[in-house]
């Protein structure tokens, strides 16, 4: 029942004299029925966690600005190749080294597929287009040694790489969240002997484990995420285990454990959903550093076998030829750069998103 106050005029005389206490009656107080009459603050309506963060997310420019970068990325990288009629291992030597040129816009001087030649004398516009009699033959990024499609490979490596570094990051997930929540929560010497296994892990250089690796299995997509998935899941593992550090000891993990909860039900049902910011906070900064990381394998030649390609590869193919031709490796380090800045700032973007901590900062 709600009561609303009424002001009458023994309550007005009350108020004037100050030295006469007033006592309340029935006749001062109205009964509410209409519930119309009762408001409720919008302004400070609760809001659940998620929406919250997504809220929290939308409203920071920097993480939105990468999160589209990466969604029109991902979407050329999945229909980029199937947009002309070339494949990313044909070749045609009679069609090599020639320039961007790009249909509806090849007459107004840009991208109409000319570029500058260092010569003996100085320097020279050639459009191989025109020379080779190629008149209605269009190559958006240009087309390499062999003859490739530079448009088509470039999208085709970004797919690879992408692939490969979300598969890498999220088995890195499993694994160091795995082994840092349970070396966390049973403590003692459990933790003491995981913690020395990390430690020696950590020791060894990674490109040596990776390099080794490669070297002893077969070149491809499979072995670039195994050894990525050896060698990236430490990172996740010292969060999670400080994380579990950290909230082992609170009641609700007591209240479990009282009412007869094994570990393996507090660990992965009442902690692991407390610590899911955090986490995903993580994999997202991971994915650019796999990125990079494959597209260094890729770069010195341990990485896709041909004729397939990543952005690495591509990097390495064009470097070859940056002299001469230096358009076949900008689309690949662009496209790369882009995607590694897109991911850190979607990551930064999520950590102060899902981070109650830093809404006053």
């Amino acid at each position: 029942m709600i009561f609303k106050k009424k002001k009458t005029a023994a309550a007005s005389n009350a108020a004037g004299n100050v030295s006469e206490a007033y006592v309340p009656v029935d006749a001062d107080f109205e009964f509410i029925e209409d519930n119309a009459d009762i408001s409720i603050d919008s302004n400070y309506a609760a809001l659940g966690f998620w929406h919250e963060a997504f809220l929290r997310f939308i409203n920071k420019k920097s993480a939105m600005i990468g999160f589209v970068f990466i969604a029109l990325i991902t979407i050329f990288a999945i229909a980029g190749p199937n947009l002309n009629s070339y494949t990313y291992s044909e070749q045609n030597l009679s069609e090599k080294n020639l320039a961007p040129r790009i249909p509806g816009i090849e007459y107004t001087g840009f991208f109409d597929g000319s570029e500058v030649m260092r010569t003996t004398n100085g320097f020279k516009k050639v459009n191989g287009y025109f020379d080779k009699k190629l008149p209605t033959t269009f190559y958006w990024f240009g087309s390499d040694n062999f003859g490739r499609d530079i448009w088509t490979r470039t999208w085709s490596g970004a797919r690879v790489s992408l692939i490969i570094a979300v598969a890498a990051a999220v088995i890195d997930m499993l694994i160091g969240l795995t082994y840092g929540l349970i070396s966390g929560y049973f403590g003692g010497a459990t933790d003491i002997v995981m913690q020395r296994i990390l430690e020696i892990c950590n020791g060894i250089p990674r490109l040596v484990i990776v390099t080794l690796l490669l070297l002893v299995l077969k070149p491809g997509m499979i072995t670039i995420v195994i050894a990525l998935m050896l060698t990236e899941w430490m990172s996740m593992s010292r969060i999670a285990r400080a994380e579990m550090l950290k909230l082992k000891e609170r009641e609700f993990v007591l209240a479990s454990r009282t009412l007869g909860a094994g570990s393996m039900h507090i660990i992965f049902s009442e902690i692991l959903p407390n610590i899911i910011g955090p986490v995903i906070t993580q994999v997202m900064f991971s994915i650019p550093t796999a990125i990079f990381t494959e597209a260094f394998l890729s770069f010195v030649g341990l990485g896709i076998p041909v004729p397939q390609c990543s952005l690495g590869s591509l990097i390495s193919e064009g470097f070859n030829s940056f002299t001469t031709h230096p358009y076949q490796i900008i689309p690949p380090i662009i496209v790369m750069a882009l995607l590694m800045l897109s991911f850190n700032l979607v990551a930064d973007g999520l950590r102060e998103a899902l981070d109650p901590k830093m809404k006053e900062q």
